[in-house]
């Protein structure tokens, strides 16, 4: 083997390992992200940045001091983390760490989608009032931390349940995240727009507070007149009716697994053509 071959081999070899690293602290990420973990992360990180000042401005008590706190900081990590190392432990076991399906992921979704569609229509005709936002990408454990966490599988009885009049958990908002119940009776934002119609209650001013603030989808359903409204993106949909919330639903939960699909069967049968 010649030294141009070795040096193919081990710059190979060194991409390669910068590469998984590069997916460990990514799913690392993804499991902490919208948890107190970042908050938690971001109070390590201004640690070192006075250690590292302690040292360079010969600071030698505020410098023994953060060189404690970083000695035992290993420690304190397990015990803080414990919830997330505990999770990812669990994922790694059930093989999810490295690679989940994107069927399993679509199916996931076009549960949730049933299971909300399910529970507001019951609600809708019986004049249930009820908030139910979804997790998307901007995490939403600070509003989570307001209310009665559950983690809970979705269904579209314990929506029900929960929003059943006089019941401790139906006054505030349900938060869905990674397709669970995280927490029932939640505060969100209400929306200061001047533009909001005044005969919209709290609830909608809630809906649309949070979609101003997060990508989040968020349900509301009237207990005046039993109509159903959406929100995303500081938009407020009005009186949807039964199958045009769902195709909404449908169209904003599924859409980027939709996406996926029709990539893949596009190079499908490109490569057939080809073959």
């Amino acid at each position: 083997m010649s030294f141009a071959d070795f040096s193919i081999l081990k710059l190979l070899a060194n991409t390669i390992d910068i590469l998984l690293v590069w997916y460990v602290i990514y799913k690392l990420i993804m499991i902490v992200k919208g948890t107190k973990a970042v908050q938690l992360l971001k109070g390590i990180f201004v640690i070192i940045l006075v250690k590292v000042a302690s040292d360079k401005f010969h600071l030698q008590t505020l410098g023994w001091m953060m060189e404690q706190v970083l000695l035992w900081g290993f420690l304190a990590i397990i015990i803080i983390f414990q919830p997330e190392l505990r999770r990812a432990l669990e994922q790694l076991g059930r093989g999810r760490f490295f690679s989940r399906s994107g069927n399993q992921e679509e199916e996931d979704q076009e549960k949730l989608v049933e299971s909300i569609a399910k529970a507001v229509d019951y609600m809708a005709k019986r004049r249930i009032g009820a908030l139910i936002s979804v997790e998307r990408e901007t995490g939403m454990g600070d509003y989570i931390e307001t209310g009665i966490q559950l983690d809970s599988k979705i269904s579209s009885e314990l929506l029900i349940n929960i929003f059943i009049p006089n019941t401790p958990l139906h006054d505030g908002a349900v938060i869905i995240q990674k397709n669970c119940v995280a927490a029932a009776a939640c505060y969100l934002p209400l929306s200061e727009s001047p533009f909001i119609s005044k005969e919209l209650g709290t609830r909608h001013r809630a809906a649309l507070g949070i979609s101003e603030v997060t990508d989040s989808i968020t349900i509301v359903v009237s207990e005046e007149t039993g109509s159903v409204s959406l929100t995303k993106n500081g938009e407020l949909h009005r009186d949807l009716k039964s199958d045009a919330f769902k195709d909404m639903l449908s169209n904003e939960l599924l859409a980027q697994y939709k996406i996926k699909q029709t990539s893949s069967g596009r190079w499908n049968w490109r490569g057939k053509k080809n073959g």
